[in-house]
């Protein structure tokens, strides 16, 4: 039975560097089949995550030019994080908190992976995915 963030994530993260262009960052979710990735800085860090809902209302919509502007320039404040060994309830609080459908694994300073809804879908007690949705999607 799952207990852990770790129990449940997709591990094995692809990022996006914070110095690649968001042109790069497209071409990497479309290659994963992914609408997500961490921003991950050349110190190692995660700096953010970055969408293709970011792409298209920051970059397109706004004019600018995907292929110069650089990832990191969307990855905006502290990005909302979970510990590896955190608890799934701990996990559902944070997302429904700050209303976000994937939150990057953190062990130490190191992005070990990811956790999407459909992870806590499939995984948590039908209680705690009960919470999430409600959490994630009620207006802010």
């Amino acid at each position: 039975m799952a207990n852990t963030a770790r129990d449940i994530m997709s591990g094995g993260v692809d990022c996006v560097g914070e110095n690649e262009t968001v042109a790069d960052a497209a071409r990497k979710m479309a290659q994963l089949g992914v609408g997500a990735l961490p921003i991950c800085g050349d110190d190692d860090r995660l700096k953010g995550m970055v969408t293709d809902r970011d792409i298209v209302i920051k970059v397109i919509a706004e004019g600018k030019d995907p292929n110069t502007c650089k990832a990191g320039e969307l990855g905006q404040g502290k990005p909302v994080t979970i510990g590896a060994d955190d608890s799934l309830q701990e996990l559902v609080r944070t997302m429904s908190q700050h209303h976000v459908k994937r939150v990057p694994v953190i062990d130490g300073h190191r992005l070990v992976g990811v956790v999407s809804e459909s992870d806590v879908a499939s995984s948590a007690p039908q209680d705690l995915v009960v919470d999430l949705v409600k959490g994630v999607y009620a207006s802010s």
